[in-house]
């Protein structure tokens, strides 16, 4: 049975109702849309604070180095549900912090600051100057990766370091209202003071606790108070409680603030998050306004290699530059995330990608050869109203990619009109049919190699698979094909004949 939905156009008198494939709303045939809120741990029919337009914040990286494949994963999301909105017909204002300064090497009070790290990896001087140019080749980087696998850029991509005066200005706010106390290494905030405290994601707060003991911080009148200010002479800024830098949670909630106002609609962010930072951010956020600082929060869950989390810290990350460096493009790899539920925990493999690299180079061929001369069509209306439950059905992308392999094989929907709907489907999927051919990193334009013009042992192996297929020796016809592939050519069936390709990248 599917969790109930939580009708949120009242945000005090909340309904109960429930929600199935087939629902629409009362607005003709569209459906509602349903989020997964980790508020709570139920899927709620989403509605906005104001009118059409959305607030959406998320979780960006620390420009400490480059993001890795775990990471694009959060940004993928964050790409997918601000499509999906804009599907829907609301306007999206999407902001992401990109945090340069106060993110400790132990994720929360302890350790050395990333990014100054960073600076002494890259041997430069202790300088904020420094720091920047650090910080400035990492961004490149991940716009550079964010562009590859056609994640849309957000609006406004705030740093820390530009908004200090706002940062201490929040903390002073806090310290005014009781809510933080200074201490000899910075400024923390009373959990105790909140009682709520940790409701984001049902969190075990005495075991959070207990497991803060471990630290030595004297100082702290709980395990779980946090840092908002951190003093240092090594690098930072002047304060009221000395020189130094904000702490980490503090960040989100200013950029998120000043960009975006004291309440959000949706805030997004891996599921690493949701424990520690995100709880901080609430804390802090609604202890300064008193009001509700995010209606909807939602987390990807991870994406582990060989079975294990991938971690910085574990040595066993891996970059896109490296998937696209072994042949795999960035769109692949957007495709194979697609095929899986957001809320559910992938593995990585590389024949999992090499299986998607397939797959997608397929719909490219089909979409940009078999439909290229196809006139203008209309969007079919069924396909179109079975894409929009699949999405409005927090995100189910699994169920929408399987469904435009449904409207590819479809033989009773005319050629035009597929066209029109796939371009339709790619709105919010964004696996490549809306780019030209010249912004393609798969290749898509590739035509099919004539018989004759094949290499002469590969010429006998296409003939004899189609020979053992026309037996129905099928097992044979498979390890011929494999034995092609191993020679660099790829061999599609189609209902006019085989076509042979030369495997690219």
């Amino acid at each position: 049975m599917r969790d109930p939905l939580l009708d949120v156009s009242s945000l005090y008198v909340p309904m109960f109702f429930p929600f199935f494939a087939g629902n629409t709303d009362t607005e003709g045939s569209k459906p509602p849309l349903a989020l997964y809120n980790t508020m709570g741990g139920v899927r709620e029919r989403f509605a906005p604070l104001k009118s059409d337009f959305v607030r959406l914040y998320s979780c960006g990286p620390t420009v400490y180095d480059s993001v890795h494949i775990g990471n694009l994963r959060a940004y993928l999301l964050s790409d997918t549900i601000r499509r999906v909105l804009r599907y829907n017909g609301y306007k999206v204002k999407q902001v992401m912090n990109v945090t340069d300064i106060g993110h400790l090497s132990g994720d929360g009070d302890v350790g050395e600051d990333k990014m100054a790290l960073a600076v002494k990896r890259a041997g430069k001087p202790m300088t904020l100057e420094s720091l920047r140019e650090v910080a400035d080749v990492h961004i490149a980087s991940f716009l550079a990766d964010i562009d590859a696998m056609n994640i849309k850029r957000p609006h406004a991509m705030p740093r820390p370091s530009d908004c200090i005066p706002e940062q201490i200005a929040l903390i002073e706010t806090l310290m005014d209202k009781a809510y933080a106390y200074e201490t000899s290494d910075g400024v923390y905030f009373d959990t105790a003071r909140f009682p709520t405290y940790g409701r984001l994601g049902d969190i075990d707060i005495e075991g959070l606790k207990e497991g803060a003991r471990i630290e030595t911080h004297l100082e702290k009148r709980s395990g779980t108070d946090f840092a908002l200010w951190k003093k240092g002479d090594e690098i930072g800024w002047d304060s009221p409680w000395g020189r130094g830098f904000p702490g980490w949670h503090i960040e989100c909630s200013v950029m998120a603030m000043k960009h975006l106002g004291k309440q959000i609609d949706i805030h997004t962010g891996g599921e690493d998050l949701a424990r520690v930072h995100h709880n901080n951010e609430i804390a802090q956020s609604e202890a300064a306004t008193g009001k509700q600082f995010a209606r909807f929060w939602l987390h990807n869950a991870f994406l582990n290699i060989d079975n294990t989390k991938i971690s910085k810290s574990l040595g066993n990350t891996l970059r896109l530059q490296q998937l696209t460096d072994a042949g795999y493009p960035a769109l692949a790899y957007r495709y194979w995330l697609l095929t899986a539920h957001y809320r559910s925990p992938v593995n990585f493999s590389w024949d999992a990608l090499d299986g998607a690299r397939t797959t997608l180079k397929r719909l490219h061929r089909f979409f940009f050869e078999d439909l290229a001369s196809s006139d203008k069509g209309a969007i079919n209306a069924d396909y179109a109203l079975r894409f929009h439950q699949a999405i409005n059905d927090d995100l189910d992308t699994p169920r929408a990619i399987a469904l435009l392999w449904e409207l590819v094989k479809d033989e009773h929907i005319p050629r035009a009109d597929k066209k029109a709907t796939l371009l339709d489907f790619d709105k919010v999927l964004g696996i490549g049919l809306l780019r030209t051919d010249a912004e393609h990193s798969v290749p898509v334009t590739v035509s099919p190699i004539a018989l004759k013009d094949l290499p002469e042992d590969v010429r006998l192996l296409v003939i004899a698979r189609d020979e053992m297929r026309d037996q129905k020796e099928w097992k044979k016809a498979d390890e011929l094909r494999d034995e092609i592939a191993s020679h660099g050519f790829t061999v599609e069936d189609h209902p006019e004949g085989v076509r042979v390709y030369r495997t690219t990248a």
